[in-house]
């Protein structure tokens, strides 16, 4: 059951996500500011940086974006089965987003989550907080929505579906693409993959996204809205 256990941690992750503490995002790095900024989370147990997924994705989006500079962030947080900080991702993944979109505003982002990291940049484009749930005083809500327009991408890989997260607690929400992201944003499960396909029962099928094509899938469908070459951004 290893492959159920990387993503139990997703209904602590399910409430924490959008009731995030506000942090000060933090100081502007004196580097000059890269065409394109990837932002991944990667998933439960994977040691810190972007993770299998999470490179081959980086590895064909950079071949793809012609002479366009591009940085790579690997989103801060313990990727672990600790429910008191998981959070931890959507603060940081929010937080670096934000701060790109103030500091280097012409560059364009592309956000991006493997598993329980693809949970972390669902939750981040979120409309609205569920209905259900009341921010606490001092808890921000959404991102502003300015900051979609900096977003040119966003790659999510084996998102937990809302069926497996019912099964893991039934106050979690569900993971909502925002209509500010949505359509920008590929949602990509190999189809035996049971984390987030309802019939898929292949525990093996959730790792496999580095072979099967479908990193290099996002790459393209990012590359697309940051062009080789110049030009405008399609967002």
């Amino acid at each position: 059951m290893q492959v159920v256990n990387r993503l139990v941690i997703v209904s602590g992750m399910a409430a924490a996500a959008l009731l995030s503490p506000s942090v000060a995002p933090p100081l502007a790095s004196a580097a000059p500011c890269a065409d394109v900024q990837v932002v991944f989370a990667r998933g439960t147990f994977e040691a810190p940086g972007v993770g299998g997924v999470g490179q081959a994705f980086v590895d064909s989006l950079r071949s793809k974006i012609g002479d366009k500079s591009m940085d790579v962030y690997p989103v801060n947080y313990p990727a672990s089965l600790d429910f008191a900080t998981a959070a931890d991702g959507v603060i940081d993944a929010r937080n670096k987003v934000q701060d790109v979109a103030t500091t280097c505003p012409d560059t364009e982002i592309v956000l991006g989550g493997f598993s329980q990291g693809a949970a972390v940049a669902g939750y981040i484009t979120a409309d609205a907080v569920p209905s259900g749930f009341t921010l606490p005083q001092g808890i921000t809500g959404p991102m502003p929505s300015d900051v979609a327009d900096h977003v040119a991408a966003v790659a999510l890989f084996g998102k937990p579906s809302n069926g497996f997260l019912q099964t893991i607690n039934t106050a979690a929400p569900p993971i909502t693409v925002g209509s500010l992201y949505s359509g920008k944003t590929l949602d990509l499960c190999a189809p035996a993959d049971p984390i987030c396909s309802p019939g898929g029962g292949d525990g093996a099928a959730h790792n496999s996204y580095p072979l099967n094509g479908m990193t290099d899938e996002a790459a393209t469908f990012a590359a697309q809205h940051v062009p080789a070459g110049g030009g405008e951004t399609t967002h």
